[in-house]
């Protein structure tokens, strides 16, 4: 597989990484790691886990999760 958005520059790189939101083949310039606090049903209310979860975006993926 090979980065999307290299593909969009008319360059061919390998993929290292897949977005978590779309699926998208990135390579390590177009990968973006972002941090997320876990939470869990448990019981009545929600159980946060003490370690965040890694999450790898794409760009496109990053820029929309941040406008939010």
């Amino acid at each position: 597989m090979n980065c999307y958005d290299c593909h969009a520059e008319d360059r061919v790189v390998p993929a290292v990484a897949v977005c978590h939101h779309c699926g998208a083949g990135l390579c390590g310039d177009h990968t973006t790691s972002v941090w997320e606090v876990v939470h869990h049903a448990s019981g009545t209310g929600a159980s946060t886990l003490p370690t965040r979860a890694r999450r790898l975006l794409c760009t496109t993926c990053a820029v929309a999760g941040a406008e939010v």
